[in-house]
């Protein structure tokens, strides 16, 4: 488990990086020489350990280049959403208190739009040209030589939350250790669960600002092992780079099984995609059907993890263990589970409550804000991110939603993770949302937005029609009260659906609460 510099030596030829779409290979000697130009450039700066950077950019190799330059200059690198409006990426600026800034010219709109906004940031940098205001990183770092800083440390990076529920907030975990060799923290956990080694060549098609993407690259880079990035997500190229590269491990996320699966049937099986060992999937609930048709197709490669960005607690399943237990996320791998109710009581085993975890695990914080670090511990100790679930009596783990997704109607808890997850199976619907609005009489009732595959399906009799196919497979109470359709759903390209902002338009009063297809009665029937 050598650090990059050390595979350098040993390999300089080997592919670290390879872009999916452009095909452009980074070697591990080059990859070296350009992290430590990079580290070199922030010395020169006045940049020392521990001091905070942010960066904004596309997926590209420069991408992983700062990285390792933040990481054996002991920097906390912030990369931020492609998709932040300018007032989002000074706040986090401003929060994480970084001194400086690295954008790309692809995303110049809201570089440009931050200059003025983003006080205590030193210097700006931007990749791919320049913008009024910003040097060129790239003549920045051939100026400086390509030997190692001598004051080397182990730098991290802090990852913001997707903002999904509420402002995003900075998870901040410490390094294990300041030497700069210190393994990144997957190593020990995921990289002895799935195998990961120097032989491993790892699809990666999420964007690389995301804890799980930045962290697994990291991780595999360590082991001199080799990345395939994509550019951005696309179904069928995702296949053919599998094939092409004979991928070993991948990392998913269910929107992106369901778009694959969703492909025509002779272009699935026109594609090897045997080479794969573990296929990995996490960020969200994945639909049974889903998860089904997946391990039929590439078999039980499959592999689930739980987890969060504040690394408080793990739990992982493989195939064989989910086609027993469908639906579940697996066992504990690290931490103590405990489902707690809102009286901080633990409640009965198969009950469902708030996600908790405690034991031995690393400590975060959420960087300035001590108020939302203290409110996401209990007086045991224990940590939550507002995950709802329950524990079944073999100890598996169940997630049902988002607490701050719950919907109460009439007095009943609605989940509407189960809801999106029949929804999803259906022929016409390529992308689908289900949430709360304010209701005179029961509070809440729950509204589906609905994303067609084909645009032409947006009419009312395609509503009534999956209304009342849903109406089969799902109890009454639970049934939506009207259906909307929507162009395209706010789900990132990280696989979270951005559920907040279409809240906030429809509880705004913006958008109508009746629809074609919608219940006639609220859901009086609790049985």
């Amino acid at each position: 488990m050598p650090h990059p510099s050390i595979t350098a030596e040993t390999y300089p030829h080997k592919a670290a990086i390879i872009m999916g779409e452009s095909g452009e290979i980074v070697t591990y000697k080059q990859l070296d020489e350009r992290s430590n130009q990079g580290a070199q450039l922030f010395r020169s700066l006045g940049l020392k350990s521990g001091d905070h950077i942010g960066m904004m950019m596309e997926n590209n190799r420069e991408f992983l280049e700062i990285v390792w330059a933040g990481q054996r200059s002991g920097l906390i690198f912030t990369p931020l959403s492609a998709h932040m409006s300018k007032e989002e990426t000074a706040y986090i600026l401003q929060n994480c208190g970084a001194k400086l800034f690295i954008g790309s010219l692809k995303l110049a709109g809201v570089a440009e739009q931050v200059l003025s906004e983003a006080t205590g940031v030193e210097h700006f940098y931007m990749v791919g040209g320049i913008k009024p205001g910003f040097e060129s990183w790239e003549e920045a770092t051939d100026a400086q030589p390509t030997t190692r800083i001598d004051d080397e440390s182990n730098g991290v990076p802090m990852v913001y939350s997707s903002g999904t529920t509420g402002q995003p907030k900075g998870v901040f975990v410490p390094p294990a250790s300041t030497d700069v060799n210190t393994p990144p923290p997957l190593v020990d956990s995921m990289g002895a669960a799935f195998g990961f080694s120097d032989e491993t060549v790892y699809l990666s098609p999420a964007p690389l600002y995301h804890a799980a993407p930045l962290h697994y690259n990291m991780m595999v880079t360590y082991q001199g092992g080799t990345t395939v990035v994509m550019e951005q997500f696309a179904p069928e190229q995702a296949l053919k780079l599998i094939e092409e590269h004979r991928v070993t491990h991948s990392q998913w996320v269910p929107i992106m099984f369901i778009r694959m699966l969703k492909l025509p049937r002779e272009v699935r099986d026109a594609y090897d995609v045997s080479s794969m060992q573990f296929a990995i999937h996490a960020t969200a609930p994945c639909p049974v059907e889903i998860k089904e048709r997946m391990i039929k197709w590439w078999g039980e490669v499959i592999v689930e993890y739980y987890t969060a960005s504040e690394g408080i607690g793990v739990t992982i399943i493989d195939s064989a263990s989910w086609l027993t237990h469908k639906g579940s996320v697996g066992p504990v791998l690290v931490g103590e589970i405990h489902i707690v109710d809102d009286d901080g009581n633990e409640v009965p085993q198969g009950e469902t409550g708030t996600i908790y975890f405690g034991g031995e695990q690393a400590a975060f914080k959420y960087h300035g804000e001590p108020e939302k670090t203290a409110g996401a511990y209990n007086d045991k100790g224990w940590a939550t991110t507002g995950d709802v679930g329950y524990v079944d009596e073999e100890g598996f783990v169940y997630l049902t939603d988002r607490k701050n997704f719950m919907i109460i109607s009439d007095g009943v808890n609605i989940y509407p993770q189960e809801i999106e997850n029949i929804l999803t199976s259906h022929d016409k619907v390529a992308d689908v949302a289900v949430f709360g609005v304010p209701h005179e009489e029961f509070g809440e009732q729950v509204k589906v937005v609905v994303q067609p595959m084909n645009w032409a399906d947006a009419t009312d009799e395609t509503a009534i029609e999956i209304m009342e196919w849903l109406r089969e497979r799902i109890s009454h109470i639970k049934m939506p009260r009207s259906l909307d359709f929507h162009p395209e759903l706010p789900r990132m390209d990280d696989g979270k659906l951005y559920k907040r902002r279409l809240m906030e338009e429809y509880r705004g009063g913006a958008r109508g609460d009746e629809g074609p297809g919608s219940e006639e009665e609220g859901p009086e029937d609790k049985q």
